[in-house]
């Protein structure tokens, strides 16, 4: 799948979870108009956070899409970190309202009727949040957006909070316990702070340039696939990640005597490798040339001045491709 048709993916998957975002909010006020449940109320908030959270995703997707210009060399990508980060504030919001509203019900004694119909209105709402939540983040996962993982996380969340609402107004039903019915609200708003806060923490990861372990080892374990023996050493892998980009960097010892043309297939050959298993990934590779003192942990057999046999053997993995380089470690 090329960039045009990621992007387009994208933008699909977006404008399906605004429709359906303004539909359940649609749905929910009509509820809580109806059983002036708070809990039901709370479910309501969540899907104005959520339609506002897919607007602003919208945007991100389409801004995050731009090529790199004059005054965006590496392109327009951290803006879906800063999306995510704007939805898991709007989330956090949403939830100190809901927590508001349920004291203020608790203080003044819930009001509640026609229960029946809230629960018939909410589970519909349920279901389709469910299956919303899970298309995004799958779609998401597919085209490399952050934005849209988070957007579906949250929709899940929502379904969640659907739940946790069902289960508030089916106990008031049972128990005629009405106090249960902002009791559980506020419940579901704790939950929905630690969602928001978990977005929050990944955005502001993305936006510090957080290194992931797991990725940094899969790129690790990619390059050490392709090793060739006349690779003496890889050393300083970095990599950073701009919306669906992922831009690496590492250092790479070769024989002095190879040419600069020899150099260049080199790099181009390995990011052509690397292309496949991170899609619209970027490699810059410094390359060292080898010395003499270097002969002792250089395999290359063919090598012709070569000044002593190799001696010493070290692991690569992605602590040694990730620190420093060998002769620094174990001379």
């Amino acid at each position: 799948m090329n960039r045009t048709e990621q992007l387009n993916l994208r933008k699909k998957a977006a404008y399906i979870s605004l429709a359906v975002g303004i539909g359940m909010f649609i749905t929910k006020m009509t509820a809580y108009f109806i059983t002036g449940s708070v809990a039901i109320f709370s479910d309501a908030a969540e899907s104005v956070v959520h339609v506002a959270a897919t607007l602003m995703a919208l945007f991100s997707i389409i801004l995050s899409s731009k090529p790199a210009d004059d005054s965006h060399l590496y392109g327009h990508g951290n803006v879906e970190y800063f999306s995510a980060g704007v939805e898991g504030f709007l989330i956090v919001l949403a939830a100190g309202i809901i927590i508001y509203q349920a004291i203020t019900d608790i203080i003044a004694g819930p009001t509640l009727s026609s229960l029946s119909i809230g629960v018939i209105f909410i589970s519909a709402a349920g279901v389709v949040n469910l299956g919303l939540g899970y298309y995004l983040i799958r779609t998401g996962k597919k085209t490399n957006s952050l934005t849209l993982v988070a957007d579906g996380k949250h929709v899940l969340t929502d379904a969640i909070t659907s739940i946790g609402v069902l289960v508030a107004i089916i106990l008031v039903i049972i128990t005629n316990y009405v106090l249960l019915d902002p009791i559980i609200a506020i419940i579901v708003a704790l939950n929905i702070i630690f969602t928001g806060y978990k977005l929050i923490r990944e955005s502001i990861g993305g936006l510090m340039l957080e290194t992931n372990p797991a990725i940094l080892k899969s790129i690790s374990d990619k390059l050490i696939s392709m090793r060739r023996d006349y690779w003496i050493d890889i050393h300083e892998l970095r990599y950073w990640q701009s919306g669906d980009r992922t831009f690496m960097d590492f250092h790479l010892i070769l024989p002095y005597y190879f040419t600069i043309e020899q150099s260049h297939n080199e790099e181009k050959n390995t990011d052509k490798e690397l292309e496949k298993d991170f899609p619209n990934s970027q490699i810059k590779i410094h390359f060292d040339f080898c010395v003499s003192e270097l002969c002792k942990f250089c395999g290359y057999q063919k090598c012709e001045v070569r000044k002593e046999e190799k001696k010493i053997n070290f692991d690569w993995n992605v602590e040694k491709s990730a620190g420093k380089a060998v002769y620094k470690i174990l001379e």
